[in-house]
């Protein structure tokens, strides 16, 4: 197989996530006026597109409050900065079940499924340039839990992001899940071409080997557009697995804490880290415009 690396790469800082790593670091922001200007700060480092979540300003735990999402698109757009902006809808298809004897009911405190509506009330009122689709359904690390996105529930939320005119990002977090999202494509649920996100090494989907990569990377149509990503200390030499591959990059504190051994990182020191990587390797990085005309992107102010 030949090289074909990227020439032109951007990067996505996802800036917060939504898993519990708020007291494993004071750099992970909490509140939207944090999450905002971390994603300021990323933007500022050489990131093209923020990748932002939610979470409730005094805990840290996630959230899916459209009042909280608004704040912090608020404050990104008026911003003097510029950035693409992108927002999670993953969120709501949780189901913990209950013990492994007693499956039923299920975790009430744990879980939070919701219709499709609701999972992208915020995407409508927001507007964000692109906001995200997690292809399928995957078991987690946690012991009972699993992101629960079906079938009709993906076809369903799928249809409202175009109409919204919202371009989807589809994550994909094992092969299945980008089969699932060329049948999509196939079917006018999404726009062609689309927009993969390959998801490599979460506990219990693709693991971030080589051979399992590149049959993903192979597995994508020659003219969607694609970043990658790993976990910990693997975020870094995903960012060169990616650009070699072909493909964009994405770093942030959703991923990854560290910067070295023993030393938290912030949002801008990953993204400055990835910049130099990718001109380490000979590539160029590109800007929010550039990558809006290059995904033919809108930027608008929420309603």
């Amino acid at each position: 197989m030949s090289l074909d690396m990227n020439r032109n790469v951007f990067i996505t800082c996802a800036v917060t996530g939504s898993g519990g790593t708020q007291d494993r670091s004071p750099h992970v922001p909490r509140s939207p006026e944090q999450i905002a200007n971390s994603a300021i700060d990323a933007a500022l480092a050489g990131a093209a597109i923020v990748h932002c979540h939610v979470r409730d300003p005094e805990t840290g735990a996630p959230s899916r409050d459209p009042a909280l999402y608004r704040e912090l698109t608020e404050r990104i757009r008026d911003s003097s900065v510029d950035v693409v902006l992108n927002l999670t809808a993953g969120m709501g298809g949780d189901i913990v079940f209950g013990s492994a004897e007693s499956p039923l009911p299920v975790n009430k405190e744990g879980t939070d499924m919701v219709g499709a509506s609701e999972r992208i009330a915020h995407i409508a009122e927001c507007l964000p340039e692109i906001c995200t689709l997690d292809c399928g359904t995957m078991n987690f690390a946690e012991a009972d839990y699993v992101m629960t996105n079906t079938p009709g529930l993906l076809r369903a939320m799928g249809s409202m992001m175009t109409e919204l005119s919202v371009k989807v990002e589809i994550e994909a977090f094992d092969t299945g899940h980008l089969w699932f999202a060329k049948k999509l494509v196939e079917e006018g649920v999404l726009d062609s071409p689309a927009m993969v996100q390959l998801c490599m090494g979460v506990p219990w989907g693709a693991p971030n080997d080589l051979n399992t990569y590149m049959a993903m990377v192979n597995a994508i149509p020659a003219d969607w557009d694609w970043s990658a990503f790993s976990l910990g200390r693997d975020q870094m030499p995903y960012v060169a697995a990616a650009v070699l591959a072909g493909g964009n990059v994405r770093v942030g504190l959703e991923d990854n804490l560290w910067l070295d051994r023993g030393v938290l990182a912030t949002n801008a020191q990953l993204v400055e880290r990835s910049v130099s990587i990718i001109k380490g390797l000979g590539a160029s990085i590109i800007g929010p415009q550039q990558v809006r005309e290059k995904l033919g992107l809108t930027k608008r102010a929420p309603k």
